[in-house]
């Protein structure tokens, strides 16, 4: 694990509350990367990884769900609208529940979908009541990942899964240029820490879960973050983002570096799935 000691809560809690008018003009509801496997327009990829992690996790028809980092709820939407799952999405911005509260209602799954305004790492669900604990790109921000796991594994039904996608630091050992490469990524992006694909095996199965699939998807979508740089250039919204302070601007300044982190191993993209005992 690569840790950048100098994030704090705040500064992630302040990032997404400023930060999610970008998001959403520079890429649209899955605020998270594309997945391709052609020429997709980066809608249709983002929506291909939100699809291909429910098949990975065996998403059934009816599941109840916790979206951990639910952003402006596209995920959950799509998956109570298409599964008819139940879904509750949790997030740290005031501005990002709202959206996706208001989302949900328009979009007509209002009653299966809640979504909660918290630190995830302080949230708690009923002990063996969730299906699935559901992430994408969120785990990069906890700042005790083991505890995490930990708590999450109480959530889950036997036989419930935890299926996540998230930044990784690539693999171990780490030279002084990756680590580098990782701890910029990590300050622009407001990340306390990235972990290595072996770094969260080992943290789930420390909360007891078996690994069940874990799948390098690098390659698949390294370029969502040139598609996110042309449009930076293209829009001019370096000049928008000025006077949000020096964090924001580092964030869009960071979109080179990501691109060069995966392109030199210094970074992974990676999805996991485990699974709790069904006894």
């Amino acid at each position: 694990m690569i840790v950048c000691p100098s994030i704090t809560k705040g500064e992630i809690r302040t990032h997404y509350e400023l930060a999610t008018l970008f998001y959403r003009l520079l890429w649209g509801n899955h605020i998270h990367h594309g997945l391709w496997d052609a020429q997709e327009s980066p809608k249709v990829a983002q929506l291909k990884l939100t699809e291909t992690l429910a098949r990975v996790a065996r998403l059934q028809p009816g599941s109840k769900i916790v979206d951990i980092g639910c952003g402006m709820g596209g995920s959950s939407i799509h998956l109570a609208k298409t599964l008819d799952c139940q879904v509750t999405g949790v997030t740290l911005s005031r501005l990002q529940r709202r959206w996706a509260a208001t989302s949900a209602w328009w979009q007509g799954v209002g009653g299966r979908t809640t979504f909660r305004r918290m630190d995830a790492e302080q949230f708690a669900a009923e002990p063996g009541s969730v299906d699935v604990v559901w992430s994408i790109e969120c785990t990069e921000h906890l700042f005790d990942k083991g505890a995490f796991f930990q708590r999450a594994a109480g959530w889950l039904k036997p036989g419930g899964r935890i299926a996540i996608c998230a930044w990784l630091a690539g693999d171990a050992p780490h030279s002084e240029d990756t680590v580098k490469q990782v701890y910029d990524v990590c300050e622009g992006f407001l990340c306390p820490s990235l972990g290595t694909m072996d770094d969260y095996a080992g943290w789930m199965r420390d909360a007891g879960l078996e690994v069940q699939a874990t799948h390098d998807w690098t390659d698949r979508v390294a370029q969502t973050w040139e598609i996110c740089d042309r449009r930076v250039a293209r829009t001019g919204v370096r000049w928008i983002a000025k006077p949000f302070g020096r964090n924001m601007r580092c964030f869009l300044d960071r979109f080179q570096t990501i691109l060069k982190a995966y392109r030199t191993g210094a970074m992974k993209y990676g999805c996991i799935v485990a699974q709790k005992s069904s006894v």
